[in-house]
């Protein structure tokens, strides 16, 4: 079900952290006050899949949004991981998103390490220009440290993902896991050893 980020009621950032429960889920991002049908450039925001984060994202302007990066679970003071699809973009729009409230003082961005995006049309996971990515601390959002970066989609019909680095869900392990049982090896033997609080049972 789509929602519309004019009809999302995110709470004052300072109580941001707190308030992101679950991740956004096909979250279209309108101008304030906005009321017509979303246009071309009107950008859709998900998270809902696994591995995904991203839990709040504000408008500042046509070429700039605030994403929020969702805590950890059982620790809300770790915030590092964000992985997420944006659609319906405008063919050679221009954006900057800022990951506005990392929770790391020292991260590997400030020495040349720059999030990773891949396409509908370009499957393989690519990383950005350096040069497009800035890892600061800002005033403007409770001296938190904030990580920017510029991106120009090129393809309309495109979903574009973006993630923190190149993520491994635990269904990947999973697989990877099977197909070592199948070949039988002499020296492996696979084992439960405990469930997770949120797991439904399975091994």
């Amino acid at each position: 079900m789509e929602e519309s980020a004019r009809e999302l009621d995110t709470g004052s950032e300072a109580g941001g952290d707190d308030a992101l429960v679950g991740n956004v889920s096909k979250l279209t991002v309108t101008p304030p006050g906005y009321t017509g049908a979303p246009r071309k450039g009107h950008l859709i925001f998900d998270a809902c899949f696994e591995s995904g984060n991203l839990g709040r994202v504000d408008y500042i302007s046509e070429f700039e949004f605030d994403l929020f990066i969702r805590p950890d679970t059982c620790n809300p003071r770790f915030r590092v991981w964000f992985n997420f699809t944006v659609e319906h973009v405008r063919e050679t729009q221009r954006v900057i998103f800022n990951m506005v409230n990392f929770s790391k003082t020292k991260s590997l961005y400030r020495d040349g390490m720059a999030p990773v995006v891949k396409s509908t049309s370009r499957p393989k996971w690519q990383r950005l220009p350096a040069k497009n990515v800035y890892y600061y601390r800002c005033p403007d959002h409770r001296r938190n440290y904030v990580m920017s970066f510029a991106f120009c989609f090129d393809r309309e019909d495109d979903v574009y993902q973006f993630a923190y680095c190149y993520p491994y869900t635990y269904s990947r392990l999973q697989h990877y896991l099977s197909s070592l049982e199948q070949r039988n090896l002499d020296y492996l033997k696979r084992e439960q050893l405990g469930l997770s609080v949120s797991s439904s049972g399975s091994p």
